[in-house]
């Protein structure tokens, strides 16, 4: 398999298989079209439906780094998909690292949080990526393979904005209605999974932000500023409540501030962009 597998080899998986550079970097992706999208880039690709059980064919991994970026499936409150791929593992790898989200604490009431935190989702979402984490470090415990979990929010960055979103001029929650909304750059999320692959601990969960949360509407303001766009429509809570999308409105009911200073003391992290500010200035405005 070679000496690093992606599982899930998409945005964040693509920028992370060119940073590391000489090292034989295998994707893990569920259709032709993916694979055909990695080769392109110049990186292996093995299609494996991880929503086909009982597993296709048995993973040989000796030796190998994982880092596990594949999404839960779009509904209920567990992941199959975690425990399929464990099950599939024949030859044991050196480490794996997971992406989970920072939705497993719920919501916090804007209140600054760190890693020990209770975990108590309140959505789905959130709910899925908890029992994936509590999956894998189960098995690490019987295999005796060490993961680390990574807890990650707002991802943005070249190619990864909401530009159709102000384009349609759809409205965005005012200030003193918005919850505080957390955010790491994807260049930084790339470092962070190199550096919690070579420095993380066994079993420990590491908050990943850039430590300068702001109000979902401080993000909308300042990236069409960014880009030139009109500001989006303002609205209150009441009538975010009649136009926004579920999916969206599921944002806004959680509102928390996360520390990075387990990320920063204990992986050795030096991030490129430390706010939204500096992140915004590296990206293009013909994004």
């Amino acid at each position: 398999m070679g000496s690093v597998l992606i599982v899930g080899c998409g945005y964040i998986g693509q920028l992370l298989a060119a940073q590391l550079g000489e090292q034989l970097v295998v994707g893990l992706v569920r259709s032709p079209s993916s694979s055909q999208r990695l080769i392109k880039a110049g990186i292996e690709s093995v299609i494996y439906d991880l929503d086909s059980p009982p597993p296709q064919t048995r993973l040989p991994m000796v030796d190998t780094e994982i880092y596990y970026f594949a999404p839960p499936p779009g509904s209920g409150e567990t992941d199959p998909r975690v425990a399929r791929f464990c099950a599939a593992i024949t030859e044991l790898p050196r480490k794996l690292v997971y992406i989970s989200t920072s939705a497993v604490y719920g919501d916090c009431c804007g209140r600054w949080i760190d890693e020990s935190a209770p975990l108590q989702p309140g959505t789905d979402r959130g709910k899925r990526r908890l029992h994936a984490e509590q999956t894998l470090l189960e098995w690490s415990r019987s295999s005796g393979v060490p993961v680390v979990i990574l807890r990650v929010p707002g991802i943005y960055g070249p190619g990864k904005l909401p530009v159709d979103r102000l384009k349609k001029g759809l409205p965005i929650l005012r200030a003193e209605d918005s919850p505080y909304t957390n955010r790491i750059h994807a260049s930084d999320l790339v470092d962070v999974c190199i550096h919690a692959m070579q420095h993380g601990h066994n079993g420990e969960a590491y908050n990943v932000s850039d430590g300068h949360p702001t109000t979902m509407c401080d993000y909308f303001l300042k990236l069409a500023a960014h880009l030139d766009l009109p500001e989006p429509p303002i609205i209150d809570r009441a009538e975010a409540e009649k136009q926004l999308t579920p999916g969206m409105l599921s944002f806004l009911q959680e509102s928390k501030r996360l520390s990075n200073m387990k990320l920063l003391s204990q992986l050795n992290v030096q991030l490129r962009y430390p706010d939204l500010d500096s992140g915004l200035a590296s990206i293009p405005k013909d994004n």
